[in-house]
């Protein structure tokens, strides 16, 4: 019996059976065949060894940068409004995984409280613009650094702690935030939210239009990935990876573990206020049920899905986990369902991410 309960066949069929409240029993079945299938399948897909081209040896390293950004800069006049809408959430989310890449991906400092920042940047937008009249370009720069110094503000005592306990720690705060926000009736309207946000105006022209939206998003998004490239290859970059492969050792080649370990929480949350920014300008309405917990664990998910510590990774999870769920559209009762299944055989077969960081050891 014993042996059974860890055979191929009884995982498959207790998939069947969870799956079966939800459809008919043609559909288990066929989930039981597939399920079947893909266990007996792994140990041999495992054992393949599927050749690699280097991707600077294959001519396409500064190829593809260009290509990909011509796609997305054509793509508004192929498309309706509403898959730009969803385009723009992609960016938006784009920007909150780079910045807690740089957190996760290249200091190993575990956040799940991240979502916390997105909302203190997109509060501080409507609060400037609502109360004080500030427009969007004077108010982004205020909301990006006052996201970054709560950043400074949470660093300093957590930082003494490491793993689970840094992780606590972050959650905390993510939850502290957001009861904050919701209970402060007098300040923030609490539950009902902020609305009558502006959108950005440049020279007396909106940009509330999506077409026109979806430019500046898209424009901040590159801008983004330049600084942060440029920054993972300077003296800064290098010492996040020497304490993300080993603290103690950085720590003896007289690295200030604790300093550049702020710098990072600094410098993510900064662009956690920029798209805490754009996403109230873009929703002209903000309220805490934008920025739960599970927000944080989506966020999180973008940065593992697409490798930690890689840059383009931390979009191309971003991508897959903004677009998937609407193309699973027409699927909405499995849609989680299949979701969730992606990632635990993707975390199965290639736990390092789609396309995952480069060893310490390796050229960057």
């Amino acid at each position: 019996m014993k042996r059974f309960l860890h055979s191929p066949v009884a995982s498959a069929l207790c998939a069947a059976l969870l799956f079966l409240p939800l459809k008919d029993l043609k559909s288990a079945v066929i989930l039981f065949v597939f399920v079947l299938a893909g266990i007996s399948a792994a140990p041999y897909i495992r054992k393949l060894k599927i050749p690699q081209i280097p991707f600077k040896a294959s001519g396409l390293s500064g190829f593809l940068p260009v290509l990909t950004i011509t796609i997305f800069a054509l793509l508004p006049f192929a498309l309706k409004d509403y898959y730009l809408d969803v385009l723009i959430m992609f960016g938006i989310y784009a920007l909150l995984a780079l910045g807690l890449n740089v957190i996760v991906g290249f200091t190993g400092q575990l956040n799940l409280g991240f979502a916390a920042f997105y909302a203190i940047g997109a509060y501080t937008y409507a609060l400037l613009n609502t109360r004080l009249g500030l427009g969007f370009w004077p108010s982004l720069p205020i909301a990006a650094c006052f996201a970054s110094l709560s950043g400074l503000v949470l660093g300093v005592p957590a930082l003494r702690l490491k793993g689970d306990y840094l992780a606590i720690v972050t959650l905390g705060f993510g939850e502290i935030v957001r009861i904050v926000l919701n209970n402060w009736d007098t300040f923030t309207k609490g539950p009902n939210g902020i609305a009558g946000i502006e959108p950005p105006y440049i020279a007396g022209f909106s940009l509330g239009k999506l077409q026109y939206y979806y430019y500046l998003v898209f424009m901040v998004v590159i801008a983004a990935v330049f600084v942060i490239r440029r920054i993972e290859f300077s003296k800064t970059g290098r010492a996040w990876l020497a304490i993300k492969e080993n603290e103690i050792a950085a720590s003896t080649m007289g690295i200030d573990t604790t300093a550049y370990k702020l710098y990072a929480f600094a410098f993510g949350t900064f662009w956690a206020g920029i798209a805490g920014t754009l996403f109230a300008a873009k929703m002209q309405f903000v309220s805490p049920e934008s920025f739960t917990f599970m927000e944080s664990v989506l966020i999180l998910s973008m940065v593992i899905l697409g490798g930690i510590g890689n840059v383009y990774g931390s979009i191309l999870g971003a991508f897959i986990l903004v677009i998937m769920p609407e193309l699973l559209r027409d699927a909405q009762l499995y849609r989680m369902l299949i979701l969730g299944l992606c990632l635990v055989v993707l975390m199965i077969f290639r736990p390092q991410g789609l396309i995952g960081a480069k060893d310490a050891s390796a050229g960057r």
